[in-house]
């Protein structure tokens, strides 16, 4: 018996929807890096993106745990000398609600061409509305 390889020639997607609202932001990440990866799918191959498509709807309601919305930062370099910037969670958040869901995301795939290639299927709504309803996306049920 030989062993299944998935191709984009087998590859099947979906389109999930996943209210983020009343959520810890790990957990959910966690969920969501496993669903674009395609580990959730008895094909999943390694070497190939197999997963499907992600809306994040609601992330301006995400929660963090503990003092992290004042303790925990986000960088950005501009690459200049001095060109080092820090913003806490509650700043980022106020500025850019999606940005943080989008950041812990993209940290839990892989890095490189693949990981890129995963992140594109990802969407982040700060409110309840996005425009994917011709995909029919369905509705996802996180665990815990």
């Amino acid at each position: 018996m030989k062993t299944f390889m998935a191709n984009e020639n087998t590859i099947k997607r979906e389109w999930f929807v996943v209210d983020a609202a009343g959520k810890r932001l790990g957990r959910l990440a966690t969920e969501v890096a496993t669903v674009l990866r395609g580990k959730h799918k008895p094909t999943y191959t390694p070497h190939v993106d197999c997963g499907d498509y992600v809306i994040v709807i609601n992330a301006e309601q995400i929660e963090l745990t503990g003092n992290k919305w004042d303790d925990k930062k986000y960088y950005t370099h501009s690459n200049y000398p001095g060109g080092l910037k820090e913003k806490t969670a509650k700043v980022l958040m106020q500025e850019k609600p999606t940005r943080m869901v989008e950041l812990a995301i993209k940290g839990m795939l892989p890095k490189g061409k693949l990981g890129n290639q995963m992140y594109k299927k990802l969407f982040v709504y700060a409110g309840e509305n996005h425009k994917h309803q011709a995909q029919q996306p369905v509705v996802m049920e996180l665990k815990g």
